[in-house]
């Protein structure tokens, strides 16, 4: 992409010439195209007091509509600063910081000046601090800390004005608290709890102490929220996570307990009580269930990322684990497309050989490029990414399995390429599997050509591909209930069949990738529970015992990078 001060210096070269013509409105469009690219350029606002002068305010050249482009925005903040109006200003510069907080849209110095602090509303600017926290996250991302400061500026000149406003002391603690500043977030909680206590203000000071690390205080501060609304039932989800972060986790349930009590599908509750049964005991059915919420409760209050975070670094929770081996296994036959499906896969059904399977498409090799990636948020995600894999056929899909693409000339592919090219040969075979489970979704399940072509490729040897549709399998065993018992009885049958072949000389090989298939799978039986647990536990011993070159860790480096990236661009 352009340099965003290039792009910048352009459009204020047109913007001079459109001025110079007497062309406003052509002016104002580069002017607002600049301010965009580099909102803080002391050229872009030096035109724009030009373009104001000879528009009598230029207000009217940047009007304010439904979809209006967030350089009109800005630019329309700082003309209504210059007409002595920055308290009118600044909500613009918060709603442009609320959709790209990284960007400095107020580090302009009218937003930095003492007076605006004393005479705007201090009621309007609580309100517009609490809709910018919902905006930037919480905590904000490191990167995007900078760009919030002003408005913690602007804040702290109102309070100097308005020092026992309630409602400013609250928001103000909970900007300062997103963007690190923890001391000050709990000093700004506790003078509002002092002037006016309240429900609010207690969770306010609940989160602060929260975030300076002050667990006993915050768990305080919470109670007395409940205590002034015994029916907010999202405190008594935070109490039972400000436990959990302690290691209380019976206490921490029971918080859960009493608010499911009162409403059994209650979000925030449900969604915690499933993370927290998940840490006591590592069971993937509290998982599997939360999953199952989600599914049926798509409305929730708000986005909950408990499933994600207990998936997270999890082998083929979230991820493709590495493995010794890549490439096919040399016996392995690939099943044919063409075969009507019949009830239960059998040796009848005819394979053919990985080199009679066609080349595939330089359309199929692009639109598997575009969705494979070695991370995903939990297996339902990583199903609903496979769906744009609907629109290359089965045939294909083998076609990807047999002949694996290279990995693509992007940021992701380039890394793999370098660091760990046999993991994106994992990925090809991961995502084509995935691809197939999108064909053929009004088949019943049990006859399904989906079902039968997985089972096959699952069967046909033991190798990454084997993985690939197993995992397949299990992840529609997540996404529908009805194909539970089959695919479970599928899991525990294939890691037995793994676990009775003949041991390879690498401490971790398919028998622990599919044991860990096994223990991801719904309704795994406990017989196969048993040998998954016990595979995976001898596996991980063996490879403790092996000594490591001292200081090689570039896997390690790789996998922290991805996971970066999923998490600022989540799938």
């Amino acid at each position: 992409m352009e340099d965003p001060r290039s792009s910048a210096d352009r459009d204020l070269e047109q913007a001079r010439a459109a001025l110079d013509r007497g062309e406003m409105h052509h002016a104002a469009d580069h002017l607002a195209g600049a301010i965009a690219q580099a909102p803080t350029l002391p050229e872009t606002h030096e035109l724009l007091s030009r373009l104001a002068a000879r528009a009598d305010g230029g207000l009217e050249l940047f009007p304010l509509g439904q979809h209006a482009f967030v350089g009109t925005v800005v630019a329309r903040a700082h003309l209504l600063a210059a007409a002595g109006r920055p308290e009118d200003g600044l909500p613009l510069l918060a709603a442009a910081s609320g959709h790209t907080p990284g960007m400095d849209w107020a580090g302009v110095p009218w937003v930095s000046e003492p007076s605006l602090g004393a005479r705007i509303d201090p009621d309007m600017l609580a309100r517009m601090v609490m809709r910018l926290c919902t905006a930037v996250g919480d905590p904000a991302p490191e990167q995007d800390r900078a760009a919030l400061l002003p408005y913690l500026t602007v804040v702290r000149h109102a309070i100097a004005a308005q020092p026992t406003h309630h409602l400013l002391l609250g928001a103000g603690s909970a900007l300062a608290r997103r963007i690190g500043d923890a001391a000050l977030a709990v000093d700004w909680a506790a003078r509002g709890v002092r002037a006016r206590p309240s429900k609010l203000g207690e969770i306010w000071l609940g989160y602060a102490y929260r975030s300076a690390g002050r667990l006993p205080e915050a768990l305080d501060a919470l109670r007395r929220a409940v205590v002034h609304d015994p029916d907010d039932l999202s405190v008594y989800a935070d109490i039972a996570g400000t436990l959990a972060a302690q290691g209380r986790l019976d206490e921490a349930l029971a918080w859960v307990d009493r608010a499911l009590a009162r409403d059994p599908d209650f979000d925030c509750a449900v969604h915690t009580g499933h993370r927290l049964r998940y840490q006591a005991d590592g069971d993937v059915e509290h998982l599997v269930r939360l999953a199952d919420f989600q599914r049926y409760h798509p409305d929730d209050t708000h986005e909950h990322t408990d499933l994600a975070e207990c998936c997270q670094d999890v082998p083929w929770l979230s991820r493709v684990p590495a493995a010794p081996d890549s490439g096919p296994d040399p016996r392995r036959r690939f099943p044919t497309v063409s075969r009507p499906p019949a009830p239960r896969p059998s040796a009848a059904y005819p394979t053919v050989a990985r080199h009679a399977v066609p080349r595939p498409s330089a359309t199929a090799v692009q639109r598997l490029q575009r969705v494979a990636h070695p991370l995903w948020p939990h297996p339902p995600a990583a199903y609903d990414a496979a769906v744009g894999l609907l629109l290359v056929e089965p045939q294909e899909l083998l076609a990807l399995i047999a002949h694996p693409p290279a990995a693509p000339d992007t940021e992701v592919g380039r890394a793999l390429a370098e660091h760990d090219p046999a993991r994106w040969t994992r990925c090809v075979y991961v995502w084509a599997c995935l691809g197939l489970l999108h064909h053929g979704a009004d088949e019943p399940w049990p006859g399904s050509r989906r079902r039968r072509l997985l089972v096959e490729l699952a069967a046909g040897g033991t190798d990454a591909i084997t993985e690939a549709a197993l995992f397949a399998l299990v992840t529609y065993a997540w996404v529908e209930p009805t194909a539970r018992a089959d695919v479970a009885d599928l899991a525990g049958r294939t890691l037995a069949e793994v676990v009775a072949t003949p041991a390879t000389t690498e401490p971790t090989g398919i028998a622990w990738s599919v044991a860990q298939l096994a223990l991801a799978t719904p309704a795994l039986g406990p017989a196969a529970e048993e040998l998954a647990t016990a595979v995976v536990r001898a596996e991980e011993s063996a490879l403790a015992a092996i000594p490591r070159q001292r200081g090689r860790r570039p896997g390690r480096r790789l996998w922290g990078w991805l996971s970066a990236r999923l998490t600022r661009s989540p799938r």
